[in-house]
């Protein structure tokens, strides 16, 4: 009678082995596509990130330069106004 105990005992033990190696399997899997995803998301993140606008120019230096240019005689009384008034948005 304990042999007819040992085979289902044996059974018992495989199916249990096996069941934890196909659990330890599926969850290394899981683990490599979540990466994977999160890998694919960040790239496509940064491929639709737009570009960095470009540095807003300081208006004092501007005006100080467009002075310059004036005072040099570089630039008349009229393209000085007008680029002045381009600068300021008047």
């Amino acid at each position: 009678m304990l042999r007819r105990g040992r085979p289902i005992l044996r059974t018992a033990a495989i199916v249990g082995t096996a069941s934890a190696v196909s659990g330890s399997v599926q969850h290394h899997q899981q683990q490599k596509y979540a990466e994977r995803d999160a890998a694919a998301q960040q790239e496509a993140y940064q491929q639709a990130a737009p570009p960095a606008a470009a540095p807003v120019p300081d208006m004092n230096a501007q005006l100080t330069q467009l002075a310059q240019l004036h005072e040099q005689g570089v630039l008349t009384d009229e393209e000085f106004s007008a680029k002045k008034a381009q600068i300021l948005g008047i």
